[in-house]
């Protein structure tokens, strides 16, 4: 028997690779027999350029470029050959602000524009950029302050991979869907939107493309939006493109449980995150969703994943359940639960 393994990183907690590490030495210890394989997955957040850069046998490089919040970090991105691939996480993630200083309002994307110099002037002629993660909602205003970036980016292929395909504004916008989760309350949710409407007007005035409605133009805070109209960049499903990469469709031929996940599930996994693009592509192969943590079960068990295990306990909270060793703990003990239901054990 196979099971196939492919996860999301628990964001904030532990990599992709680790969350599949910690199931499958759950699912060894309660079905030993099972031959388990993993293959660790991105929708654009953080750590697609790790998973992406060692399947092309690529090296890290490191660059220094503007924080979120202000300051200098340390961002990185992959390189193999001519090609770069990078996370705008790296650059503005959410998980770079510690959670009393999150505040959309004032978090910039700047970094990233700095991160994409670098890239093509250390020879890049081609770059994917995974969308996801951030802490900005800024429409890419930040990105395009970067001297001279549309013109260096000239020539250049840029493919973003985006983890969700909401428009750039409006009730399913950048702003209203995804600012709360950054630090907004609801003031500063209209502050943003009416940002967001002020930079798609000046955008379309700059280039004659009207992102406002745009499917992907929303991800990573309007980055994408921009990254299309301003760059020349092609938008597409994040999940369905890292699958691509990874050869998921030829380790699925022969498994016969499939088990995905993410560090929250909800309604929004529907939206293009990595257990969606998983149910997907699955081929008829049962889809189990083991995340940290669940809810809108009926709208997940209607999307047709085979069954549904959430991670962590209902009484721990969440500051306890994102420390690595407990998450580890959580997530052995879900691949045995998942022996225990599917296989008898």
């Amino acid at each position: 028997m196979k099971i196939l393994v492919a996860s999301d990183s628990f964001k904030e907690c532990l990599s992709a690779g680790e969350v599949a590490s910690a199931i499958a030495s759950g699912i060894a210890f309660s079905c030993p027999e099972a031959t388990v394989s993993r293959v660790p997955l991105s929708d654009g957040g953080e750590g697609m350029a790790d998973i992406l850069t060692e399947r092309l046998n690529g090296d890290m490089v490191d660059v220094p470029v503007t924080g979120p919040m202000g300051g200098i970090l340390q961002a990185r991105f992959g390189k193999s050959g001519k090609m770069a691939i990078m996370d705008v996480a790296s650059a503005c993630g959410l998980h770079l602000v510690p959670p009393d200083k999150r505040n959309p309002l004032s978090a910039t994307s700047k970094g990233v524009g700095e991160l994409i110099r670098a890239a093509i002037l250390a020879g890049c002629d081609e770059l994917i950029i995974g969308l996801g993660g951030s802490a900005t909602c800024d429409g890419g205003e930040g990105m395009m302050t970067v001297p001279g970036l549309r013109d260096l980016a000239s020539g250049v292929r840029i493919r973003v991979f985006c983890d969700v395909d909401n428009p750039f504004s409006g009730p399913d916008g950048a702003a209203r869907v995804f600012a709360p989760q950054k630090g907004a309350d609801p003031e500063m949710v209209e502050i943003l939107e009416q940002r967001m409407l002020i930079q798609a007007s000046r955008i379309l005035s700059q280039t004659g493309i009207d992102v406002t409605n745009l499917r992907f133009a929303g991800a990573a805070g309007g980055l994408s939006g921009a990254l299309h109209a301003c760059l020349g960049a092609e938008l597409a499903s994040g999940i369905d493109e890292v699958l691509n990469i990874t050869g998921f469709d030829k380790e699925i031929l022969d498994a016969d449980y499939i088990i995905t996940g993410e560090g929250s599930s909800d309604h929004q996994t529907l939206s293009g995150k990595v257990p969606m693009g998983v149910l997907r592509r699955s081929g008829g192969v049962p889809v189990y969703l083991i995340s940290g943590r669940i809810s809108d079960r009926e709208a997940l068990r209607a999307a047709g994943f085979a069954g549904l295990l959430q991670v962590t306990p209902d009484d721990v909270p969440s500051f306890e359940a994102v420390k690595p060793e407990v998450a580890r703990e959580n997530l052995r003990r879900a691949g045995e639960r998942f022996c225990e239901l599917t296989l008898d054990r």
